[in-house]
């Protein structure tokens, strides 16, 4: 048994959850990875998957405060969300379900089971809206542009009442915008992996906007290691961004996606879409000093890495994909 304390993950065997998994098990973290599958997937364990408990589970499920105590979890780190912006606009009653409801399911789970402490996936790349100019701090004020963006921001309310309330102590990770290995382009997916993934197939990619809006691009084995240091004593009771501080425009990613890919550089445009920022990038001098951290993987290294894996892995996900369809068809017929 490791001396380790154990972490619980919500949306552990998501893109990000699957490396805070991995990240925590590497560091000797006994792991309860909780996740309904809708959009992770157990594949994404399969470096881990005899060494981490999968409850195939919703985080409100009435019964996950009993799971919790039965896996001794004494940190639960809540990334299990529903993602799509342009999906929270165009119905913010479900988005708000899932992901205000399903928090406050979580931080109540943790309050009947014992747990001491919840690590937050917040959105930096959008809870800051665009009114304080980047790289923008901790200081900047919530300025929420999209109901996901508010349902981010909703969450630090009910972190510091459950504090207040039942002593349950908290980190909220505000994440720039996240890539690398496990962002499936099928999904709901960043603009790199969607790029990358179009590009290696020949296929036309879109611009939404005039390209020059700006996201600081963050990978996600650097994200996995502030969840595994914010799981320790440190950094409680407040937001911390996690970003590179570094800006780069669509338009120059595009390029530099396109020449990994050895395709041409001829994206299509279309008007840009309501509730996304024109320019994003975090200050992370707060997670440097309070946690240790700074992003350790450069960009074009980053970015190298994604598209090896995009490339790597293309085949399977296609037969996946064909193995779906022809279920969902059902037996073919004379």
């Amino acid at each position: 048994m490791s001396g380790r304390p154990p972490v619980a993950v919500t949306g552990g065997a998501g893109f990000i959850g699957s490396h805070v998994t991995t990240a925590l098990v590497a560091a000797g973290h006994p792991v309860l990875v909780v996740d309904d599958l809708s959009t992770g997937r157990a594949a994404n364990l399969a470096g881990v998957r005899d060494e981490v408990e999968l409850l195939e589970a919703d985080v409100a499920d009435p019964g996950l405060s009993r799971q919790l105590r039965a896996f001794g979890a004494t940190v639960v780190c809540h990334l299990a969300a529903a993602i799509d912006v342009r999906a929270s606009v165009a119905d913010p009653v479900t988005d708000a379900q899932r992901n205000v409801v399903g928090t406050v399911a979580v931080l109540q789970a943790a309050v009947d089971a014992g747990v001491g402490k919840v690590v937050f996936a917040s959105s930096g790349g959008s809870v800051y809206g665009s009114a304080t100019p980047p790289p923008v701090p901790e200081t900047a004020p919530l300025a929420p542009e999209s109901p996901y963006a508010a349902s981010k921001a909703a969450a630090e309310l009910w972190f510091a009442t459950f504090r207040r309330l039942h002593g349950l102590r908290w980190t909220a990770l505000a994440l720039a915008n996240v890539y690398g290995p496990r962002q499936d382009p099928a999904g709901e997916a960043g603009v790199i992996s969607l790029f990358a993934d179009r590009l290696l197939a020949g296929e036309p990619t879109t611009i939404y906007g005039d390209g020059s809006q700006t996201r600081d691009f963050v990978h996600a084995a650097d994200v996995a290691a502030a969840f595994r240091v914010a799981c320790g004593p440190v950094g409680d009771d407040r937001r911390i961004n996690i970003g590179t501080g570094v800006e780069t425009t669509v338009r120059e990613l595009h390029t530099v996606l396109a020449g990994l890919c050895g395709a041409p550089d001829q994206p299509r445009t279309a008007p840009a879409r309501a509730g996304e920022l024109h320019r994003s990038a975090l200050d992370a001098g707060l997670a440097r000093q309070l946690l240790g951290w700074a992003p350790a993987i450069g960009l074009a290294d980053g970015l190298a890495g994604t598209v090896d894996w995009i490339r790597s892995t293309t085949p399977a996900r296609l037969a996946g994909a064909g193995q779906a369809a022809a279920a969902a068809r059902g037996p073919l017929r004379p």
